[in-house]
This record gives C-alpha cells, structure tokens and sequence, in this order.
C-alpha cells in the first residue's frame, strides 16, 4: 500500500467516478482503474461497487477510508511541519439543512484560515442528501435537526450507516415571514393567525417525505404551499408574496437576513438542532474549529448549548 493509492481512493470520492477523478490528477481512465484494483487486490476487500453511473463505498470501503483519512490527515501534517515550501491544502465540508446560523459560522471559518490554499464546501440540501454526504464521506459533517415527529425514522437511519447525532441546542418554533408581512407586528402567532397565507417550505426531492421536512408540522392541511429549493427564494417569497415559514428563530443581520422577522409560535412542539458525523472517524482540528463558531454564533442569540453525552 502506498500513501498515493490513499490518495487516488480519496478523489475517487471526492469526484464520485473513476473517470472524473483520472481526469483530475491527469492520469488515463485505465490506470487509475488499476491503482485501485491493486489496493483492493492487497487489501483483501472490495472498496467500491463499480456502476455505469459512477462508484459507491462497499461496507468495507466506508470502513478502510475511515482509516486511510486519518493516515492521509498524518502525512499532511507532517508535509506541513517539515516540508516548509510544500503549502497545506485545508479541506472541509460541510452538509445541512438551510440554516443561517450554519452559514454565518462557515464565513467565520474560513476568514480565519491560515493556510495558502484551501478548498471548502457548504451544502445547504435535501434532508436524505445529508446522510447521503457523511455516508460516502463527501462531508465530514452534517446539520440538522429532530422533534418528537421525525426522531424515530432519522433516528434508525443514524443507526443503520453508522452515524452519530449531537445535539447543539433546543428552539421553540417561529414563524419566519417579511417585515412588510401583516403578522409581523404580533408578539406571537397561533395556525390559525397563518391561514391565509402561503406556506413555504424546502422540497425534499425524490425522498418527499413528511419525516425528511425542514419545517415542523409538516402533515398539515395547507390551502396555499409553494416547495422552493434555496433559502434565496424562500426569502423572496416572503417579501414578494407574504409568504411564511416556520423554523427556529435564529436570523442572521450579517448575512441580508435584516428583512425577515421571526415571531414566536404557539405549538406544544420544539426543534433539537445538532450535527451528525461518521461514528468511527473523530473530528478533524477544522471540523473541531468549525463547531466552536458555530455554538459561538447560536449563544450570540440567547440559545444555551446543550452538554454532550
């Protein structure tokens, strides 16, 4: 085994085929092809299911990358303590649900890099996408959040791919809706104040599922409902059409979020946010970083972070 076959497995990944990730290290097709089939040949083990759509991790693969990270996190280490003209490449992802707290923490993240070259993702997507992510280890964390409704199904999910949930704080429900919205003047809202509204909520796909929704209450019966897809558009609809969505209260002022309000909401119901990792893999320094910002930018607006089991 040699730390350049680590090294090719790790861009198979990242670039989800052989044939993307050949084309990234300016390598052929076959040879790549034959780099792993020689690292799976030594190993004993079958890394990845080969499909005419791309490539997957077998169990064994998920569990092998597992390990080849953490050498791989050693020798850029070692390249970055005694190879004083070999700059360190900081890598880091992120998946999540479309949260602003999540965003402003990333900005913070990466302002404070000190490193020459870098290459960091933010996905704000689907719900099952986030498990999607930290399974095939395109992200090393993901963010999201439970309540008594989703808990039991997302919880088994955790289970079943080996993930492990945290949680970071607790939020009762708020109504989201533009500063020129009529409700926005109410100290609080109950359903029936949101009638006659059109409720916007993040469209989940393939897997439209009422335990993969962003929003609580999920299951209700809604006479106006518009599924977007960004929080962008979310925003635009709330201004353009008094739309309104529920979610946990925290807006961020720094990242254009000044013509939104959230108005708390009368419901026997809260939201648990927390973030999920691969159980085995323990968090990178930059992951470890990352979380600090994050719980820094929740406790700058009065939320107490919840101790870790």
């Amino acid at each position: 085994m040699r730390i350049q076959q680590l090294e090719y497995l790790e861009a198979v990944i990242q670039y989800g085929s052989i044939n993307e990730a050949a084309k990234a290290l300016y390598l052929t097709q076959p040879s790549l092809s034959a780099a792993i089939k020689d690292l799976e040949k030594e190993m004993g083990i079958q890394i990845f299911y080969r499909q005419k759509t791309g490539v997957t991790l077998t169990g064994d693969g998920r569990e092998f990358l597992t390990y080849a990270r953490q050498i791989l996190d050693q020798v850029n280490l070692l390249q970055a303590r005694y190879q004083k003209g070999t700059p360190r490449k900081e890598a880091f992802s992120v998946s999540a649900q479309h949260y602003a707290f999540v965003v402003h923490a990333f900005v913070q993240l990466i302002k404070g890099v000190d490193a020459n070259e870098y290459q960091f993702t933010l996905r704000e997507t689907e719900t099952k996408n986030i498990l999607d992510d930290l399974i095939a280890f395109k992200s090393e964390l993901g963010v999201l959040y439970l309540n008594d409704f989703n808990k039991q199904v997302l919880q088994k999910l955790f289970k079943e791919n080996d993930l492990v949930f945290t949680p970071l704080f607790v939020a009762s429900p708020h109504v989201f809706v533009s500063r020129n919205n009529p409700l926005s003047s109410k100290k609080r809202v109950v359903l029936s104040d949101l009638d006659n509204y059109p409720y916007l909520s993040y469209e989940q796909g393939e897997q439209n599922s009422f335990y993969f929704a962003e929003e609580i209450l999920s299951t209700r019966d809604l006479k106006m409902n518009v599924k977007v897809s960004d929080r962008a558009t979310m925003f635009n609809f709330m201004n353009g059409l008094n739309g309104y969505t529920i979610a946990s209260g925290i807006i961020s002022s720094a990242l254009n979020d000044d013509k939104i309000v959230a108005i708390p909401l009368d419901v026997n119901d809260s939201m648990t946010l927390g973030y999920l990792k691969q159980r085995q893999v323990p968090l990178s320094p930059i992951a470890q970083n990352y979380l600090t910002l994050l719980k820094d930018h929740i406790q700058g607006y009065g939320f107490a972070i919840l101790p870790e089991k």
